[in-house]
């Protein structure tokens, strides 16, 4: 198993070298994704891993690039055509909605990502050296420069590195054989999620814990940089962008980034502390496609990444055994738990079924019988009860207590305010 790290590169002396062979990694792809393209249009041929780099080895980006850097890149363009070869199918068997299209060509003077094999590196005290190669060698008398290493990370681990240019930063993606020492869980104990808006994620298990991810937060950031595009927009004409823009998109990135480890980690963590061995997510495909719930609301639903949470989520419960399940989640929101409503699939719904609870207010859901509990950890726990015949688990540990004061973390400050 593998995992990867993100570093911002702040010396200014690394990013003459890093636009270089950025730019010149971004010329490569596009003479990979031309050639591609005409095999595919002449003979219907999709290339193969190896086809790129032996037709491409005359070329003048190929040779201004350090050679296993430059058969990395080509190797990703046939990756690429690979993918579209194999969506190509799924869509003529009716498995993919949406026809898929060819690669297309990248942006003309822009920066593409570019991969170094551990083969090419070498430690140099707290920097590794990026060699770049014979014949930049010989015109700039220049063969190689240095990227400060993570004090967190050991070089015998390291497999692979990326060098990602976004937004006006250069960022280098640090990849590692991840290893893990096995957890002990038991596969009876269950947690369900729903996702939502100020309640992120709203979360039960059936052994008897419920808590809250706080997304106030992340709505706020949302909002201010949402705000500060506006601004600046203002009178400005359609496509306008600037170094500012890219500055602010960049900070606000970041933020999305940091905010999804966060609460993926809060999760993951505490599944272990309980020994809670699976892992249940609502989840409704194309939510957001064609969603309507008015302009500000649709802003505000659309910008959260909660499906990134999602992966980031099931890449942790992989990691750690946890098995992680997904499921549609339609009615939870309506039906009561504690009374044991039946749960219909989407467009499945009999017309005589009704819920005997009803949301009384804002994140307050009352029964049938008048008790009142956390209208989102009766989604949570209703989530829970669709696969729990599937799953043969058992919820009588999904408490009364639970769904009425579960308990708030708030990611950023990775501490808990008191229960609801």
């Amino acid at each position: 198993m593998y995992g990867c790290q993100q570093n911002l590169i702040k010396d200014s002396k690394c990013l003459p070298f890093l636009e270089y062979v950025c730019a010149t990694a971004n010329k490569l792809i596009n003479c990979g994704i031309y050639l591609a393209r005409q095999w595919y249009f002449k003979k219907g041929y999709i290339t193969e891993k190896y086809d790129l780099e032996k037709e491409l080895k005359q070329n003048q980006n190929f040779k201004f690039l350090f050679a296993q850097a430059a058969q990395q890149t080509l190797r990703g363009v046939a990756e690429s055509f690979k993918s579209y070869k194999e969506l190509s199918k799924k869509f003529k068997k009716g498995e993919l909605e949406n026809r898929p299209r060819l690669p297309n060509y990248r942006k003309k003077g822009g920066l593409g990502v570019i991969a170094y094999p551990k083969q090419a590196l070498r430690l140099k005290g707290e920097n590794v050296r990026i060699p770049l190669g014979l014949k930049v060698k010989a015109a700039f008398k220049v063969d190689a420069f240095l990227l400060p290493f993570p004090s967190n990370l050991d070089f015998k681990n390291i497999r692979e590195i990326r060098i990602l240019p976004r937004n006006g930063c250069f960022y280098v993606e640090w990849v590692y054989k991840l290893e893990v020492e096995p957890i002990k869980l038991d596969n009876e104990k269950v947690l369900g999620i729903d996702h939502g808006l100020d309640n992120w994620l709203t979360c039960v298990s059936n052994a008897g814990t419920s808590f809250i991810v706080d997304g106030k937060h992340l709505k706020s950031v949302n909002q201010w940089y949402n705000k500060q595009i506006a601004t600046i927009k203002e009178n400005k004409p359609q496509g306008f962008w600037s170094k500012r823009l890219s500055c602010i998109t960049e900070k606000r990135n970041r933020q999305m980034r940091d905010a999804v480890n966060k609460a993926a980690r809060i999760v993951v963590n505490h599944c272990l502390e309980n020994g809670i061995g699976r892992l249940v997510f609502g989840w409704n495909k194309g939510q957001k496609d064609r969603i309507n719930i008015g302009a500000k609301n649709n802003q505000k639903f659309v910008q959260i990444p909660t499906a990134k949470l999602k992966d980031r989520i099931k890449q942790l419960c992989k990691q750690y055994g946890i098995e992680f399940v997904e499921t549609e989640e339609s009615y939870t929101s309506q039906a009561s738990f504690l009374d044991g409503d039946f749960l219909p699939t989407f467009g499945a719904k009999p017309e005589s079924w009704k819920a005997s609870g009803k949301r009384v207010k804002r994140g307050l859901y009352r029964t049938q019988n008048g008790c009142l509990v956390n209208a989102d950890c009766n989604g949570a726990a209703n989530i829970l009860r669709k696969v729990a015949a599937t799953l043969r688990f058992c919820l009588k540990g999904v408490s009364s207590g639970a769904l009425t004061m579960p308990v708030r973390v708030c990611y950023w400050t990775a501490s808990e305010s008191p229960s609801l």
